[in-house]
């Protein structure tokens, strides 16, 4: 892939693949449930989107300390920088370790460790947004955030993410006023799983910057006409949306019909390791699946370097490579 793409949908902790987890396992003396790597990647697939999160959390046991997190982020980046990531915007979910222990600085400066890394060796510039577990009790939200902003370690924002139904955007309005308050960037996860109300909800209550997943906005007329007005980007991950049964196969991911309604779509990979795809098998997926053109592909990569956070900078050299 030669266009500078970014990817603004990437879940760090959804990078373990089966090698990694057993290597860390081995360095750290923790017993796994399955025999061998092969047995692991066996349960890699899934009916919805809470029976994946059951072995996302239960493979996050061998994230034991600063190292690993830097190994697990390097191992992303390696394989990111195959696929034309240019820029990535990671996700990571600093209370799935804190309730084990491990300490929101030490998650940080581990991935940070990789980050800066790939910066100088690979070319990939970055930043890190802390998300909000939102099955989990909203004052467990606020503490983690305020425990990130103590670390002093430099993150780009808040998202919120984890399962959906059942846990509207509306119960987080506070934690995210704290965190534009702190000067962050928010996004959020509506319209997966969830309805078109809950994007609304991620809009008005949490003033999300970006819709991550988004594709039940579709369901609503007027949502749609207010995220093109707005001009709010929104990540979709395709192979994703198969692998957790939202759709049948990439075809039915609604990228044409979000394309000709004006919507500022991207392509991301959400959890690569588990959903059988990084960005450049995400992409070669939907090209195929709806005969992306050229131009349609390069629209694509010009509204993930408009809709990331990059500084002004950044952006406008990675425009320039594009064009």
């Amino acid at each position: 892939m030669s266009r500078p793409f970014c990817e603004l949908h990437l879940h760090i902790e959804g990078t373990l693949e089966p090698p990694t987890i057993f290597d860390l396992a081995r360095q750290q003396g923790v017993a796994l449930a399955d025999a061998d790597e092969g047995e692991l990647a066996a349960r890699y697939r899934f009916d919805d989107l809470q029976s994946f999160l059951d072995l996302y959390y239960e493979n996050m046991r061998v994230l034991r300390d600063e190292d690993a997190f830097a190994a697990m982020t390097w191992a992303y980046l390696v394989r990111a920088q195959r696929a034309g990531v240019a820029h990535v915007e990671l996700f990571v979910d600093p209370q799935a370790h804190s309730s084990r222990g491990v300490p929101e600085q030490v998650v940080l400066r581990g991935i940070r460790r990789s980050l800066d890394r790939a910066e100088a060796e690979l070319g990939i510039t970055s930043g890190i947004i802390v998300c909000v577990l939102r099955d989990q009790p909203v004052a467990s939200a606020h503490a983690m955030l305020d425990a990130v902003l103590a670390t002093g370690i430099p993150v780009l924002g808040l998202g919120l993410d984890s399962a959906e139904v059942g846990y509207p955007p509306s119960l987080f309005t506070a934690v995210f006023d704290e965190a534009r308050a702190a000067g962050l960037h928010v996004v959020a996860h509506a319209g997966e799983e969830g309805p078109a109300a809950y994007v609304w909800q991620a809009l008005d209550l949490l003033g999300a910057e970006r819709i991550d997943h988004g594709i039940h906005a579709l369901d609503d007329d007027a949502l749609v006409a207010r995220l093109v007005r707005d001009r709010i980007p929104l990540t979709v991950c395709p192979l994703s949306n198969v692998a957790l049964k939202v759709v049948g196969d990439v075809g039915a991911v609604p990228i044409r019909r979000m394309l000709d309604a004006g919507l500022r779509v991207t392509i991301n990979s959400d959890d690569p390791a588990y959903f059988g795809g990084y960005l450049d098998d995400n992409i070669s997926a939907v090209a195929s699946a709806h005969a992306l053109t050229a131009a349609e592909l390069d629209a694509l990569c010009r509204n993930s370097i408009e809709g990331s956070f990059a500084s002004d900078a950044r952006r406008a050299e990675l425009l320039a490579r594009l064009t």
